[in-house]
């Protein structure tokens, strides 16, 4: 594909890396990212996929807009109040960016839809912008299952936590946190609190590790959960291992087919 002048304006300062250039650019153009969730992390991930030039991205949110989300879903506005979170975020992404193809999916992912989703354009990459474990249980095994890398996240209060998952590469979020806690043993975001930044923080790693693996630079999040806090503004890198007994990704699976734990259909809220 060759690159009209306004695309060679507006990539100007990636074509000049010499770990992008023309070629990057041209990948990251036609990458396909898949964000499940259009909230706290998904909203500046989704941004800034968007303003690097990933051509195909796919947003996943059965909500509508609410005030209280304006506090940190920043790809929302006060006028998105009541609108959709697919459609406010689509037309957001669209004003930035009109080289972008965006696919909205207003719906609640659960064990029948998500590989179809995930499928339907077939993504490169997803991204986990949920906030509850049963849809981050359900998101790792259908992306284990349907050999995809993904990026896992979560946040709550002044703290959070993300790491990547790529076949063969290292441990899945099963490997670490082997099953779901029982249902409100955890609070969300809405029961706890969240400071709003956090999700820009850590979304934008999130969006940080989609556009390294499209472009096959650098070191990803694999083998290792990164941790932040923003109390003590410090940042914990954590070595991860694979394990071999794990249920969805070890040597003998016993997860072949996708489970829908309680909560996962019903109350999937993202942060």
């Amino acid at each position: 594909m060759s690159f009209s002048n306004e695309q060679l304006e507006r990539y100007s300062r990636h074509i000049i890396l010499k770990e992008v250039g023309v070629k990057g650019q041209r990948k990251l153009l036609n990458g396909k990212v898949l964000l499940v969730g259009t909230g706290g992390l998904g909203a500046p991930a989704a941004m800034f996929l968007a303003a690097a030039g990933v051509g195909t991205i796919g947003l996943v949110d059965f909500d509508a807009v609410e005030l209280s989300n304006l506090q940190r879903q920043i790809i929302h506005l006060t006028p998105d109040v009541g609108k959709p979170k697919v459609q406010s975020g689509k037309e957001t992404i669209q004003e930035m960016n009109p080289d972008i193809r965006v696919h909205t999916y207003q719906e609640w992912v659960n064990s029948s839809n998500i590989l179809d989703i995930i499928k339907d354009q077939d993504y490169d990459f997803i991204i986990d912008g949920t906030d509850n474990f049963p849809a981050k249980f359900l998101i790792n095994d259908a992306c284990v299952l349907a050999g995809k890398p993904f990026s896992h996240a979560g946040i709550i209060r002044f703290q959070g936590q993300t790491m990547t998952y790529v076949p063969g590469q290292g441990p899945c979020y099963r490997c670490i946190f082997k099953d779901p806690p029982p249902p409100d043993a955890v609070p969300t975001c809405k029961q706890a609190g969240v400071l709003g930044v956090m999700g820009g923080i850590i979304g934008t790693i999130q969006a940080t590790e989609a556009i390294k693996y499209i472009l096959g630079i650098g070191d990803l999040l694999t083998g290792h959960l990164l941790t932040y806090d923003a109390l003590s503004m410090s940042f914990r890198k954590i070595k991860l291992a694979h394990r071999s007994s794990c249920q969805v990704c070890g040597e003998h699976p016993t997860i072949t087919e996708l489970i829908d734990y309680e909560q996962a259909a019903c109350d999937l809220k993202q942060s």
